[in-house]
């Protein structure tokens, strides 16, 4: 369904964009969301481009050859146009054409592993088209190069303002929103979960990240965000489900938060029919575990029933600790993304991110790599025996509608090309 996104993309995450409200199979685009059209014969570049530029608010359509792409472009108002120059490069240059003869208005993104005296070329006929080139993007590229094109372009939400807010401010004031990180099997290559994260849209800041809002905050507010995480985190996988595609969702929360939760009853009011449910996975930071383990798992045990299962959170620091526990019945061991960093190649990150996954499979746990940015560091994990991944390299996080609205377009894409065959 989801395949993991080719390795470009170390972006931050980026911002939201107007939603997608679903219609049946179907869905709709609110009038004001861009459309940029991606024209690759490589899938997994067309999914990258389309999870990128999705997160930072932008539709996508991918096309898979400079015919297609010619087929439908008279009919599309589009803002960006992203085309691969391949070894052929007489497709792309007679869809410059197309453009030019159309009287195209938008952008125009060239893209290729050829030479600069090619991209060159290809520049130079779409500006003899009248078309508006910008500068040849060399492959490989990231998502932050793409992120900032939308920026310059101006066809996205602009960039978050720095500020410091209060959560209770934000609470009162209905500012807080919950996002979806996509979770991928590194074996399977496809989505397995969502990771729910809170920003908070300020009405003159933008979107804030969680550092400009948790720092300074009660218990009381803690624990109110950690009820509507939870709360947003069964929704969402409803949502998923009716797509579909059943998710399982993740969130952090810290261990003193969790205990005034009344996390049972939100699951019994929220998800009576506990046999249809994938379940929900509570991260706690390694060393409130390490500190009281008998206290995790008598939670672990407690929510066990209504299928709610902890996570360590940030394993690594405190992993002589837990080598030393009987036992460890927690769900996943989320490997802190200090040490994921250039594991590949780094001398103690990547023993300890190897201690980590074998720990995990002595317990019956899923390993997860957390803050992914690197292809090689990817690899290094999946060589390691890593079960799941998660970073900006597989996907970042995004408002729940875009979430929801690739998922769409995926499953709409595969019932298509089932129809065909």
């Amino acid at each position: 369904m989801f395949r993991f996104m080719s390795p470009y993309d170390r972006s931050t995450p980026l911002v939201d964009a107007p939603p997608l409200a679903a219609s049946g199979d179907e869905y709709i685009v609110d009038a004001q969301t861009p459309l940029c059209l991606v024209c690759d014969e490589d899938s997994s570049v067309r999914h990258f481009l389309s999870l990128v530029l999705q997160s930072a608010g932008v539709d996508v359509e991918e096309y898979a050859s400079g015919a297609e792409l010619r087929q439908v472009i008279g009919g599309k108002q589009a803002d960006l146009v992203l085309i691969d120059i391949p070894l052929d490069i007489s497709q792309p240059l007679e869809t410059l054409g197309a453009l030019g003869r159309i009287g195209f208005r938008g952008a125009v993104q060239l893209m290729s592993h050829r030479g600069t005296a090619v991209l060159d070329h290809a520049r130079a006929i779409g500006e003899h088209n009248q078309l508006r080139m910008l500068p040849a993007l060399k492959k490989p590229f990231d998502g932050a190069t793409i992120r900032a094109i939308v920026q310059e372009l101006k066809i996205g939400l602009p960039p978050s303002i720095a500020a410091r807010i209060g959560l209770g401010d934000a609470l009162e004031n209905r500012w807080v929103e919950f996002w979806l990180q996509p979770k991928i099997d590194l074996r399977r290559k496809q989505l397995a979960g969502a990771e729910v994260v809170a920003r908070v849209r300020h009405p003159q800041y933008g979107i804030l990240q969680p550092e400009a809002f948790l720092p300074g905050a009660t218990a009381a507010e803690l624990t109110r965000l950690a009820e509507l995480g939870i709360m947003t985190a069964i929704q969402a996988e409803r949502r998923s489900s009716s797509i579909g595609v059943n998710l399982r969702m993740s969130l952090d929360v810290d261990i003193a938060t969790l205990r005034s939760l009344q996390v049972t009853d939100l699951v019994r009011d929220l998800r009576p029919d506990l046999d249809n449910w994938p379940g929900l996975i509570i991260d706690i930071p390694e060393a409130q575990i390490a500190s009281d383990i008998p206290l995790a798992i008598a939670l672990d045990s407690a929510f066990a029933p209504f299928k709610v299962k902890l996570a360590i959170d940030d394993a690594g620091r405190s992993r002589s600790v837990l080598a030393k526990a009987a036992t460890l019945p927690f769900a996943e061991f989320k490997i802190d993304e200090t040490f994921v960093l250039d594991c590949s190649i780094d001398r103690i990150n990547g023993p300890v991110c190897r201690d980590i996954i074998e720990l995990a499979g002595r317990h019956g746990a899923a390993a997860v790599g957390n803050g992914i940015t690197k292809a090689a560091d990817l690899f290094g994990l999946q060589g390691m025996g890593c079960s799941y991944g998660q970073g900006t390299l597989l996907g970042a996080p995004m408002p729940e509608e875009r979430f929801l609205s690739l998922l769409r377009q995926r499953a709409a894409s595969q019932r298509a090309k089932a129809a065909a065959l």
